[in-house]
């Protein structure tokens, strides 16, 4: 493995999930794919494991600022559990390819609806100050 390249990984993706809620997956996939030479699944599977702590010290951080909801991550934390579960077995059944597109569609579907969010959202929080400053 080449450490340089997953230092450069990991910390790219620890900044972008801290600064935008993500979690890391949206580069640790890619990048375990692209520059450490990864299959598509073995960078799902290694970026699983990865977002554990990026989670936990993202959602310990919000915490400080006060913008966790407690109740509702604990919900959505169970049920998506379930869900990866699934999503495990499926991931495993289907070809690798179509993991591989399933995954771009999904990142560009993403990106458009950010970008839809934030021209139409724009305005409204310009001037709004840093909770927690």
């Amino acid at each position: 493995m080449d450490v340089g390249a997953a230092l450069a990984v990991g910390l790219a993706a620890g900044v972008v999930a801290g600064m935008l809620g993500i979690g890391g997956g949206v580069l640790f996939i890619p990048g375990l794919a692209i520059f450490l030479g990864l299959s598509h699944l073995e960078a799902e599977a290694t970026s699983l494991l990865a977002m554990i702590p990026v989670a936990l010290v993202g959602a310990w951080r919000q915490h400080r600022y006060g913008n966790l909801r407690l109740r509702e991550g604990v919900l959505l934390g169970a049920l998506a559990a379930g869900g990866a579960a699934a999503g495990v077995v499926i991931a495993n059944a289907v070809p690798e390819r179509a993991l591989e597109l399933a995954f771009a569609a999904f990142m560009v579907v993403v990106a458009v609806q950010l970008v839809r969010r934030a021209t139409r959202d724009s305005t409204s929080a310009a001037g709004a100050p840093m909770k927690g400053a």
